[in-house]
């Protein structure tokens, strides 16, 4: 359900929200967990403003869920430090987790870090450094290394 958003459109992020919330009510309807992903381009020249209006577009989606849904949201970290502490205490989320969305891991992990609750959803940092021309030992030490340090951000 990852839908990207490229520039602060605040009718486009609307629409992208209203449909990851109504099919989110209908995976909570069948019992599952519904993970919200509207992923905002890191690229975006206009990023933080993307992000105001996606929190806004959230916020208004998650006061008008049933008392029995609740949801995760899986999306880019954010420009200022903890913009989404108010996402993450809201009653009717689960948990929101941060894509890597194109930060080098290192990058990821420190900019994670700065953001008190959110944890990490990283694919693209966490294969960061792997090869198939690696031998086992290699591949196994740079993955443990990646967990290791994406944990740690997490936790911080």
């Amino acid at each position: 359900m990852r839908s990207v958003i490229r520039s602060a459109n605040p009718s486009g992020i609307r629409k992208i929200v209203d449909q990851q919330f109504q099919y989110g009510v209908r995976i909570a309807a069948a019992g599952l967990m519904p993970i919200i992903e509207p992923e905002i381009d890191i690229f975006s020249a206009d990023k933080m403003d993307s992000e105001k209006i996606l929190k806004l577009e959230i916020l208004r989606h998650l006061d008008e869920l049933p008392e029995s849904i609740k949801v995760m949201l899986k999306l880019s970290i954010p420009s200022e430090d903890n913009f989404y502490a108010e996402l993450i205490s809201h009653l009717h989320v689960m948990r929101v987790v941060a894509l890597s969305g194109g930060y080098s891991r290192d990058e990821a992990d420190q900019r994670l870090a700065r953001n008190s609750g959110l944890i990490a959803s990283f694919s693209r940092a966490l294969l960061e450094g792997l090869s198939a021309k690696q031998t086992d030992a290699e591949f196994n030490a740079v993955l443990s290394d990646s967990i290791n340090k994406i944990y740690s951000a997490s936790i911080s």
